[in-house]
């Protein structure tokens, strides 16, 4: 385990933590809220605590950490409560992460007025989670973003760079309504 990585990320997610307390908490923005943000600046806005953020990311322990131009990076605590019968994270927790940060990926590049949603999603989990690992991140890159079409490739990595699991989507693309 790389002792030197996991301290960075527990640092990065007790001040994101912090920015997200002192924000609206989870929920859903209000259309007021976002009108005439583009894609990345709505995804900032959440990071900074001024939009709320997802409800099932604290449902599910995990954070948004990261965002840039065609990037979003999610950090995930794979808890107890995440285990199948086995004692192993469940692989729905591993699609949900890796959904969140392509879609995210995705949605930074997002002109004002336009938004996506997931037509296909590809998941290849190529090694367990268990209690031992003490956090994981599904970093989401943009391959390619069109006028109807985008796609995008994410890695669900440990602290030590272990991969767990990789992805890939297909997202639709389409303008907003206007009311």
């Amino acid at each position: 385990m790389s002792i030197k990585h996991l301290d960075q990320w527990l640092a990065d997610e007790k001040a994101i933590f912090e920015r997200l307390e002192t924000g609206p908490g989870p929920g859903v923005a209000r259309l007021d809220q976002v009108v005439g943000l583009t894609g990345l600046e709505l995804m900032q806005a959440i990071l900074n605590g001024e939009l709320p953020y997802a409800a099932i990311a604290k449902t599910l322990d995990f954070v948004l950490v990261h965002v840039s131009k065609g990037h979003a990076t999610f950090q995930g605590t794979p808890g107890p409560q995440l285990l199948n019968p086995l004692g192993t994270v469940h692989g729905g927790w591993f699609a949900t992460l890796l959904d969140s940060a392509l879609g995210c990926a995705v949605h930074t590049m997002m002109p004002a007025g336009r938004s996506y949603t997931t037509a296909e999603l590809g998941v290849n989990l190529v090694k367990a989670i268990t209690p031992k690992v003490p956090r994981v991140r599904a970093e989401g890159t943009v391959i390619h973003c069109g006028r109807q079409l985008a796609t995008a490739e994410a890695r669900l990595v440990g602290p030590d760079g272990t991969l767990y699991a990789h992805a890939t989507t297909t997202c639709l693309v389409f303008d907003l309504p206007t009311a």
